[in-house]
């Protein structure tokens, strides 16, 4: 049985969207390309017949990947989460023991993006700041050593 893959509607979208693009266009632009290079003779040196047949390969394991992580996917919308303490799609204000504070949202992990300031809810800080609320400290884990934060507010939002 799959595991669920609690994800955003914004990451549910963007997944069927790599989907689609890959089912719709870039899978039969390949096939063409395959087609087209086998016509011309010898396959074992036509460069564009091997790597047409590599990246097909590749294509169809993305498919795979994203058909079983779509199958798999537990949409929550941030958006209806009326909770005070930080659940999935929180995006919650920390400060550090630096005083230095830090926005984050709490993603799935398909959709962590570290520039952005999204991390999973599997991550070391993540599955640390779940349950928690405005006020707590939380002690988390980094490969520097440990790091201690105080949760200051947590808002449910829509993630662009």
């Amino acid at each position: 049985m799959e595991k669920n893959n609690y994800i955003t509607p914004l990451g549910h979208k963007r997944l069927v969207t790599e989907l689609e693009s890959l089912l719709k266009v870039e899978r039969p632009e390949v096939t063409a390309l395959i087609q087209w290079a086998a016509s011309n003779g010898d396959r074992s040196e036509n460069a564009d017949y091997l790597y047409g047949k590599r990246r097909l390969r590749e294509i169809d394991r993305r498919i795979r990947f994203l058909t079983k992580r779509l199958d798999a996917a537990v949409l929550v919308d941030p958006l209806t989460i009326t909770s005070k303490k930080i659940q999935f799609g929180a995006t919650v204000d920390l400060l550090d023991e630096a005083g230095v504070s830090k926005r984050i949202t709490i993603v799935g992990v398909d959709e962590v993006d570290t520039a952005r300031s999204r991390i999973s809810w599997q991550s070391p800080i993540g599955r640390a700041l779940l349950g928690r609320g405005p006020g707590d400290e939380v002690l988390v884990k980094v490969p520097a050593g440990e790091v201690t934060y105080e949760v200051i507010e947590i808002t449910y939002q829509p993630i662009e």
